[in-house]
């Protein structure tokens, strides 16, 4: 397959895709900044993310199957419009007064339909136009994307909010999905194309073979397993930086705005390591070093004296640069170990398979944040990380991972 002009096809698709992120990430946060304060409840944040979430999880491994079976440039495009037309329904509930919560959940649950196809697709479509040694260099591209709309995003959150109503803020998504459609639209992204059916059975035998995939891996399969166990203590603190900021550091929207700014400035760093070197490192020594690097941050973030919010500022940048490499890295070992026709339901079952655990760390956190202190909450996550860590280094069939490929240098 041609990749000679594989830098032109991505720039187009990073163009588009990072006004999305920049714009989604202002409108996540300004939804968590008016969530917070409004209901100043650790539960209230958790049931959102599990409307968000649980969906794409159940959904998440049929996607897979179809994704690997349709255009997946056309999947994205859909997937792209759908959310944002659900984003515009939200703009009428999230109106001022009464608000119905149970209407903002089902919402949600409808952009996390449209998560479970654009996600996979957009992980998948690398290894199609990207030389495999440009993997890595690509997934450190994509982090710094990410890092700077997370950088930029709760700036344009924290202004929007405190300059419109939440229904108007939420048009700042609406945008930013048209804008990465329209990328999308002058890029030619190949179609790996499969000769099946379309019936009941024939779905559950590719979903099979997608799982055959991971389990006949065992290195693979044990670096899902780990990443899913983390994500039940992962989850959870995402949500809950505001309320530690809040509460704990005795913060407000400005120091809401540091913290998130800083966590996006630390993946920023780690996107930019990867992408502008060359890493001798081994992938997946560097996933399981995070793992434990991220849990060090937690942990010392739950146990830090209120009047210490600088080191805590500073422990997130350290956790996001953490969280970008491990990523990039998890992300590069899939591309690496699996076919590009099987990428589809691979990714959508791990994406299933790492969020149906953190459901239930959420509902846990929750619960240990209103009666425990969301201090606490950081803290036991933390010491999960550590110990998922700890036991990936010491499991001979993980750390077998690309030892028989060559390893490039700075």
């Amino acid at each position: 397959m041609e990749k000679k002009n594989w830098v032109k096809t991505y720039l187009f698709i990073w163009a588009g895709q990072f006004v999305s992120l920049l714009t989604s990430s202002a409108v996540n946060f300004a939804v968590v900044i008016w969530l917070s304060m409004e209901f100043k409840s650790a539960e209230i944040l958790a049931y959102s993310a599990i409307a968000a979430l649980l969906p794409q999880a159940i959904i998440g491994p049929f996607a897979g199957v179809y994704i690997d079976r349709w255009n997946r440039k056309k999947v994205m495009i859909f997937a792209d419009a759908f959310i944002a037309f659900c984003t515009f329904l939200m703009t009428f509930v999230l109106r001022e007064g009464a608000i119905h919560l149970e209407l903002v959940y089902l919402i949600m649950a409808l952009r996390s339909v449209g998560s479970a196809f654009h996600s996979p697709a957009m992980q998948a479509i690398a290894p199609l136009l990207v030389p495999e040694d440009q993997l890595l260099r690509v997934s450190g591209v994509n982090q710094m994307l990410q890092s700077v709309s997370q950088i930029a995003g709760p700036a344009m959150g924290a202004l929007a909010i405190a300059s419109f109503p939440i229904n108007k803020v939420l048009y700042l998504d609406i945008v930013g999905a048209i804008l990465a459609i329209t990328s999308l639209l002058f890029v030619s992204i190949p179609h790996v194309k499969t000769q099946v059916s379309g019936s009941i059975q024939q779905v559950w035998r590719d979903l099979k073979l997608g799982l055959l995939a991971i389990h006949q891996n065992k290195g693979l399969n044990r670096m899902f397993l780990y990443s899913m166990l983390a994500t039940v203590g992962i989850m959870p603190v995402a949500i809950m930086f505001p309320l530690l900021t809040i509460d704990h550091f005795k913060g407000a929207e400005f120091e809401m705005s540091v913290i998130e700014i800083v966590w996006g400035i630390g993946m920023l760093m780690g996107g930019s390591l990867l992408s502008v070197f060359k890493i001798e490192i081994r992938k997946v020594v560097m996933v399981n070093t995070m793992h434990m690097l991220l849990g060090f941050t937690f942990v010392v973030s739950g146990i830090l004296s209120p009047n210490l919010f600088i080191v805590f500022a500073v422990l997130t940048g350290l956790g996001g640069m953490a969280m970008s490499i491990f990523s990039a890295s998890f992300m590069t070992i899939i591309q690496e170990e699996v076919a590009p026709d099987m990428l589809g339901r691979v990714f959508s079952l791990y994406f299933s398979f790492a969020i149906l655990p953190s459901l239930i760390g959420l509902l846990f956190a929750g619960n240990i944040a209103d009666n425990m202190g969301v201090a606490n909450a950081f803290i036991i996550a933390g010491i999960l990380c550590l110990l998922i860590g700890i036991a990936s280094f010491l499991t001979p069939s993980l750390m077998a991972i690309g030892k028989d490929k060559p390893q490039n240098k700075l």
